[in-house]
């Protein structure tokens, strides 16, 4: 089976102030007051500056996108994560804006990479957004982003 996500994740209520004038923008809730934005080819389109995608070491990044979310941060924390596996193998990436600068560098993982103690990218990324994981589970799970395998699920 296969799993990949490529998202935008915020507090709810920042995310809807923040995207409210972007139509291409689709919002799908989360645990602990959480929202998970997917990064469609209209998200991207609408949000890319004409720049080159791939920034940041990102798979899937619009040209110019650290400049929006770093706007959006000023509401709040804002992370953008990206997670792709296929028969438990894969690789994760994720940051972190806040109040207009970049709190947590692009993190990576790769394929085969063990991780680190502090927990895997989108792991750490949630930490920084407030998730709080139970005994036996990481802050991935505690948010739920093991409900759909495919990031257009969340809004389909």
């Amino acid at each position: 089976m296969s799993y990949d996500l490529r998202a935008v994740i915020g507090a709810e209520q920042m995310l809807r102030v923040a995207t409210r004038d972007l139509s291409a923008a689709r919002l799908a809730s989360l645990g602990q007051g959480l929202s998970l934005m997917p990064m469609t080819d209209a998200l991207f389109e609408a949000v890319a500056d004409g720049g080159g995608d791939g920034a940041w070491g990102f798979q899937e990044f619009p040209g110019g996108f650290e400049k929006v979310l770093a706007g959006w941060s000023a509401g709040g924390p804002v992370a953008y994560v990206e997670a792709e596996y296929f028969g438990g193998i894969g690789e994760q990436r994720a940051a972190v804006w806040d109040a207009g600068t970049i709190v947590l560098a692009p993190l990576h993982v790769g394929e085969g990479e063990p991780f680190p103690a502090a927990g895997s990218p989108v792991s750490q990324a949630l930490r920084r957004l407030g998730v709080v994981a139970g005994a036996g589970e990481d802050e991935f799970s505690a948010a739920g982003l093991d409900r759909h395998r495919h990031s257009e699920a969340w809004v389909s």
